[in-house]
C-alpha cells in the first residue's frame, strides 16, 4: 500500500511545470467566447437573488468543516408508508433485508406523508408494523409525527418496554415538531405557551424514558415544499430548533441535555451545488447558535429526505436521477441519514421495485462511489466555501428577522413568514412556466405516449391534511407542491379528452422550406406543445400552400403552427398562414417574431412560442383551442 501511494524516484511532481494561469487570462478567453456579451450572462441567479459565478478562486481562509455527528458512513433508510401495517412491516425487513440501515416510518398528516403513510397508531398496529424488527440491534428509526398519530410515541416505547429492549441501546427519532406540523396544516392546537410546555413534557418524558436520538426535530421540508428558498429553509430550521431550546429549558431540561435532544432535517433537490452548501451552512448556524447559548459547539444531527418538490409524476424515471444528484449532494454535505422517496412516489405508495432502486442509489454511491470516505469533500473547494458562507449571512439575517417578530411561533401565527415564502414561491413558479426552470419530463422533453407505473397505492390526497381540534390556533398553511404539477394537470386534461373522444388533442407542425431550415423550431414546437397535451403531427416538406393545407385538413388537428427560419418566415410564412388560415387552423407560429410580428398576425397568426414566454399560460389557451 505504502509502495501505491509514495512517488517512484523517477516520477516528478508536475505541480511547477506548468504556468497555472491567472483569472485575468481566464477572463480574456470568456470575454472572447461571448464575442461581446455581458459576462453576466454566466452568472445564475437564486430565488433569493444570489449570485452564483462560473468560477471561484481557491479559498484561502480556513473554514470549519461540516462532520457528521457520527463520522463514516450516513445511514441508509427504507420508508415505511402503507396504511396496512402488516403489508408495511414486509416491505420494512425487505429493505433492511436488501441493505437499508434503518426505517423512515411516515404516518397520514405528517411531512413526509405525500399522498400516504399509516393510518393507526394504536399498539396493535405499531406491534404489526416493528414485528421482527431488531430494534435491540440499534438500527436508525425516524419517526414522522403527525397530528393523527398524536399515541404514536407512546405507543412506540410500550413497544420497547414490551420487549425488554433498554431504550439507550436504540436510535429512534421520536420526530417531534408541533411548529413544522403548524407550518403545514395552518393550526396549533394551542397557543405557543400552552404548546411549548406540552412539547417540553414530551421531550422531557422520552429523554427520561432514555431515548437519545433526536427526540425533537426541527424540519424545514415543509418550506422547501411549499416553494420556499435555501435561505428560507436554514432560517426557519434555525428558528424553530431555537424555539424547542427555549422550550426545554424553560421546562427545566440543562441547556447540554436540551441540545443534544433536537435534530435538524432538510430537503435535499438535484440543485448540487446549493444542496451541498445548505447542507453544510446548517451544521455552522447551529454552531453559532450554540456558542451564543455558551456551549462549546458539537456537530449537529441532521436528517435528509430527497425532495417532494422537484418530483414529477409524469416520465417518473427521471425521479431516479434527479434522486440520486440530491443523494450526493446530501451525503457530501454532511447528513447523519438520507430517505430516498420512490421514484413513483408522485403515483402512489411504492412497490417492492420502486423501493429497492431507492435504496440501491445509496448503496452504489457508497460503495463503489465511496463519497463518504472522505468527510467534509467539498472544504476548502472555493465555489463550495463562497456558496456555504454566502448561505450563512443570509440565513442567519432572516434567523433574525424571525426573531425580531417575537420568534417562529409568533412569526407562525402572524402569517409573516408564509408571506415570505409565498413570495419566493410564485417567482419559482413563474420560472417554472417560461421554463426557466425546467423539469424533465414536464415542461421539458415530455413523453406524451408513456404508460402508467404500478404503485401498491394510489397517491391519496386525504392522507396530506389533518383536522383542527376545536379551539386550535389558526394561521396561515404552508401547502406542499411540486414543480411539475401546472403541466401534469393539462396532460391530465388531455388524457380525458383522449379517453372520451378517442383521440389526444393535435397540432399541425407546418414545416416551411428545407429540412435544415425547420427542423430546429419543428422539434422545438413538438416538445412545447406535447409538454400541454397536444400532441404534434409533422407535417409535409413541401413548397405548395394547397399541399401544405391538405395535410392539415387530414391531420385532424384544430391548431397549426408555422416552423421555420427567420429568413424563410420572410418570404414563405404569410401566404402559408393565410391558407392554413382558411383551412380552419388557429394559428402559432415558432420563435421569436421581432419585426415579422405585425405581418404574421396580419396573416393570422395569434399566438408565438419562444424560449423564455410563458409556456404554461400559451399552452393553457392552446390546449382549449385544439379540443
Amino acid at each position: 500500500m505504502r509502495g501505491q501511494v509514495q512517488m517512484s524516484a523517477n516520477e516528478t511532481a508536475i505541480a511547477g511545470v506548468f504556468p497555472q494561469p491567472t483569472e485575468d487570462q481566464w477572463r480574456k478567453l470568456v470575454d472572447k467566447a461571448l464575442k461581446g456579451g455581458s459576462f453576466d450572462q454566466l452568472v445564475s441567479k437564486t430565488c433569493d437573488g444570489a449570485a452564483i459565478a462560473p468560477l471561484y478562486p481557491r479559498a484561502r481562509a480556513e473554514a470549519p468543516r461540516a462532520l457528521r455527528r457520527t463520522p463514516g458512513r450516513w445511514s441508509i433508510l427504507g420508508r415505511v408508508d402503507l396504511a396496512d401495517a402488516e403489508a408495511a412491516n414486509g416491505f420494512a425487513l425487505e429493505d433492511l433485508e436488501g441493505g437499508a440501515d434503518g426505517l423512515h416510518v411516515v404516518f397520514a398528516g405528517s411531512q413526509g406523508a405525500y399522498g400516504a403513510g399509516l393510518t393507526s397508531d394504536s399498539d396493535e398496529t405499531i406491534a404489526h408494523l416493528l414485528a421482527n424488527v431488531r430494534l435491540d440491534y440499534g438500527i436508525p428509526v425516524l419517526i414522522e409525527a403527525s397530528p393523527r398519530a398524536p399515541n404514536a410515541a407512546a405507543a412506540i416505547m410500550r413497544h420497547v418496554d414490551g420487549h425488554h429492549i433498554d431504550p439507550s441501546i436504540t436510535r429512534i427519532s421520536f420526530g417531534l415538531d408541533p411548529l413544522g406540523l403548524q407550518a403545514l396544516h395552518g393550526f396549533a392546537a394551542a397557543p405557543w405557551a400552552q404548546g411549548a410546555k406540552t412539547f417540553a413534557d414530551s421531550v422531557t418524558t422520552i429523554a427520561k424514558a432514555g431515548y437519545a436520538a433526536g427526540a425533537a426535530v426541527a424540519d424545514a421540508r415543509v418550506v422547501h415544499a411549499a416553494g420556499g428558498s435555501e435561505t428560507q429553509e436554514l432560517a426557519f430550521a434555525i428558528a424553530a430548533a431555537v424555539a424547542y431550546l427555549r422550550a426545554l429549558t424553560d421546562n427545566g431540561l440543562d441547556i447540554e441535555t436540551a441540545r443534544s435532544l433536537i435534530a435538524l432535517r432538510f430537503a435535499a433537490d438535484a440543485d448540487e451545488f446549493m444542496g451541498v452548501a445548505k447542507f453544510r451552512a446548517a451544521r455552522r448556524l447551529w454552531a453559532r447558535v450554540e456558542e451564543a447559548c455558551g456551549l462549546a459547539p458539537k456537530p449537529a444531527l441532521i436528517f435528509a429526505e430527497t425532495a417532494w418538490r422537484m418530483m414529477s409524476r409524469r416520465d417518473p424515471w427521471n425521479n431516479i436521477l434527479r434522486g440520486t444528484l440530491a443523494t450526493f449532494s446530501a451525503a457530501v454535505g454532511g447528513a447523519d441519514t438520507i430517505t430516498v422517496l420512490p421514484f413513483t412516489q408522485a403515483s402512489g405508495a411504492a412497490d417492492g421495485f420502486a423501493r429497492r432502486l431507492a435504496r440501491d442509489t445509496q448503496l452504489v454511491l457508497q460503495d463503489e462511489s465511496h463519497i463518504d470516505v472522505v468527510d467534509d469533500p467539498t472544504s476548502g473547494a472555493g465555489g463550495f466555501e463562497a456558496l456555504t458562507q454566502d448561505l450563512c449571512d443570509r440565513a442567519w439575517a432572516a434567523f433574525q428577522e424571525i426573531e425580531a417578530e417575537g420568534g417562529l411561533p409568533a412569526a407562525l401565527e402572524k402569517g409573516s413568514f408564509q408571506g415570505r415564502v409565498a413570495a419566493t414561491a410564485g417567482e419559482r413558479a413563474k420560472r417554472v412556466a417560461r421554463a426557466k426552470e425546467k423539469v424533465i419530463g414536464a415542461n421539458e422533453f415530455p413523453d406524451i405516449h408513456e404508460k402508467p407505473l404500478d404503485v401498491v397505492a394510489p397517491f391519496d390526497a386525504s392522507r396530506q391534511g389533518a383536522q383542527a381540534p376545536a379551539g386550535a390556533t389558526k394561521s396561515a398553511a404552508l401547502t406542499p407542491h411540486r414543480l411539475s404539477e401546472p403541466f401534469e394537470r393539462l396532460r391530465d386534461d388531455s388524457d380525458a379528452f383522449a379517453q372520451k373522444s378517442g383521440a389526444r388533442p393535435k397540432v399541425f407542425l407546418a414545416n416551411l422550406g428545407t429540412v435544415a431550415a425547420f427542423t430546429a423550431r419543428a422539434n422545438f414546437a413538438k416538445n412545447f406543445f406535447e409538454a400541454g397535451g397536444i400532441e404534434a403531427v409533422f407535417g409535409p416538406e413541401t413548397q405548395s400552400t394547397g399541399d401544405l393545407a391538405a395535410a392539415f385538413r387530414a391531420s385532424g388537428a384544430k391548431l397549426a403552427c408555422l416552423c421555420s427560419s427567420d429568413k424563410i418566415y420572410a418570404d414563405a410564412a404569410e401566404p402559408a398562414a393565410v391558407a392554413l388560415k382558411g383551412a380552419g387552423a388557429t394559428l402559432y407560429s415558432a420563435g421569436r417574431p421581432g419585426d415579422l410580428e405585425e405581418m404574421l398576425r396580419k396573416a393570422g397568426v395569434t399566438g408565438f412560442i419562444y424560449v423564455g414566454c410563458d409556456m404554461f399560460d400559451v399552452l393553457r389557451r392552446a390546449l382549449e383551442e385544439a379540443k
